[in-house]
């Protein structure tokens, strides 16, 4: 940075300094952390010594509370692949059932909402279809935040729900599913082709909320991947033009994200291994009744606390997948 020339180019110069200030809060954590450890062997000393029944209840609580630092720590460690640091986009889906499953998509936007508050990240909603008569049909939100990728990647698949359902007068049990796709939000510099022939351009007047303007101009965009089939749709910002600008960022994403699949189930044939595509493949169950537990069907992880998790307490689901993948 103190290189003559360094602030010519302002976005390179803004890229060395924003992974210069990650990998300073990197060794400031750790500094912290270490520094809690001796503090904590001069109390075990003092503990020892006094004996008091106050000061080991004090010293048992910070012990659990830089066990926790230490582990969210690790976690952070583990986020080291490509594009971990990066915002997400992620999109929800309901899947066959109509209201029902797009009544759970929106009960899981708002899962996903209150996690990102938990986390200090910012969400922007970048299109949202409502739900016929409850719910979503389908939504994208990017979610800003440094490793917002690396830990949301983990909730990539597909989410089933079973519970009394609210819209059946019967009081029947219903099982519903959506699905959750989530991409990096890559840069400009990320050197993926997209050819202007490959693409098709539609223009629609937005959808919900957003003063006149929205109800008056063609403002929302949809660009389909004819190669791929990829379809993606923006209708944030207030202008035509910005919603292209969004809407090719959300395709390179997409089609970064087809071609690191392309290359999983590629090893995944080498090793002979047999992977269900589908949506009796899910990720994770929530189950609402006749008893209450949510499981991820990958790591086995079970949670009993169902209204903690819908919550947004996503960390153990999150923290246990990840350290799987290592």
């Amino acid at each position: 940075m103190t290189e003559p020339g360094f602030w010519d180019d302002q976005n390179t110069a803004q890229k060395v300094i924003d992974e210069a200030n990650g990998l300073k809060s990197y060794v400031n954590k750790f500094d912290e952390i270490a520094e809690r450890i001796d503090d904590l062997e001069v109390n075990y000393e003092l503990v020892k010594e006094e004996n008091d029944e106050e000061l080991y209840e004090e010293l048992n609580n910070e012990v659990t509370a830089v066990r926790q630092e230490i582990n969210n720590f690790e976690l952070q460690m583990l986020l080291s692949e490509p594009y971990d640091a990066n915002n997400a986009i992620l999109e929800l889906h309901p899947g066959a059932g109509g209201t029902e499953s797009q009544d759970w998509a929106s009960m899981l936007l708002r899962m996903y909402q209150r996690w990102a508050d938990s986390k200090g990240f910012s969400v922007e909603t970048l299109d949202y279809l409502p739900g016929d008569e409850a719910g979503v049909k389908s939504v994208t939100l990017l979610i800003k935040g440094h490793n917002a990728y690396g830990y949301l990647k983990a909730e990539k698949g597909v989410h089933r729900l079973v519970r009394i359902s609210p819209f059946d007068s019967s009081g029947r049990r219903h099982t519903s599913f959506a699905s959750c796709e989530v991409m990096p939000e890559l840069s400009d510099d990320v050197d993926i082709e997209v050819r202007t022939e490959d693409i098709k351009v539609d223009t629609y007047r937005a959808s919900g909320a957003g003063g006149q303007h929205v109800n008056t101009t063609d403002s929302a965009v949809r660009i389909t991947h004819l190669p791929t089939n990829t379809v993606v749709t923006c209708q944030n910002e207030r202008s035509q033009i910005k919603n292209r600008e969004a809407a090719m960022k959300m395709l390179k994403a997409k089609l970064y994200q087809l071609e690191i699949e392309r290359q999983q189930q590629e090893l995944a044939d080498i090793r002979g291994e047999q992977k269900e595509i589908g949506w009796g493949s899910q990720i994770r169950s929530y189950v609402f009744h006749p008893y209450s537990m949510v499981k991820d069907h990958r790591t086995n992880m079970e949670i009993g606390n169902t209204q903690g998790v819908m919550d947004g307490d996503l960390d153990p689901f999150i923290d246990a997948y990840l350290r799987l993948k290592m």
